[in-house]
């Protein structure tokens, strides 16, 4: 073989490895970009699945306690505020997280003060659909807090990516940038006194 054709084949092969690294990059990128997605929707999904159940929950309280009209508006309001603030996948920027998280924290507040109102009334605790509804609220908090952990690890796990060298070169050349995380409430290293 002449030492130009090997020359040629050469920067070819090197071309051709660049090109699939790229490919491969780039998709891999894609592929992580879409799973922070898909956690943000479950997040959406399982907020949106306590949004539904208020109502029910506001409607039932309101038969036993109709003169705790405060606290019911209160968490009425609350979760309209709440669902009015939402978030697209591509715009998860700190700011709008935030607003987000806190939006859904004072809907979380309110609605402690209602289960706590609740403590006041001993035939609504004792209601069969009262108690399937608080079983079912307390299901939905905990699957909320298992897919803010997933959407974490996602972002987390795409973020580490589109900063890893030589990564971060095609996340920069294609405008992929860094998603945000959930984080937890103001105070909340700060443990509740209990006291008897």
């Amino acid at each position: 073989m002449k030492k130009g054709t090997i020359w040629g084949l050469g920067i070819a092969v090197v071309v051709l490895a660049i090109f699939f690294w790229f490919k491969s990059s780039y998709n891999g990128l894609v592929r992580m970009d879409e799973q922070v997605a898909a956690a943000w929707s479950q997040v959406e999904n399982v907020y949106q699945r306590r949004a539904d159940l208020i109502p029910n929950l506001v409607a039932t309280v309101k038969g036993y306690a109709a003169h705790e009209s405060t606290t019911l508006e209160e968490v009425v309001a609350a979760r309209s505020r709440a669902t009015q603030v939402t978030v697209n996948a591509d715009q998860l920027t700190p700011e709008k997280l935030a607003q987000f998280q806190a939006a859904q924290g004072e809907l979380g507040s309110a609605l402690g003060r209602l289960m706590m109102l609740t403590e006041n009334y001993p035939d609504l605790k004792a209601s069969q659909n009262f108690s399937e509804l608080q079983a079912e609220l307390s299901g939905t908090e905990n699957r909320i807090t298992v897919e803010r952990k997933k959407f974490n690890e996602a972002a987390r796990a795409y973020n580490t990516a589109i900063r890893t060298f030589p990564r971060n070169l095609v996340a920069n050349l294609f405008g992929f940038t860094q998603k945000s995380y959930f984080e937890a409430q103001a105070g909340a290293e700060t443990a509740p006194v209990v006291s008897f």
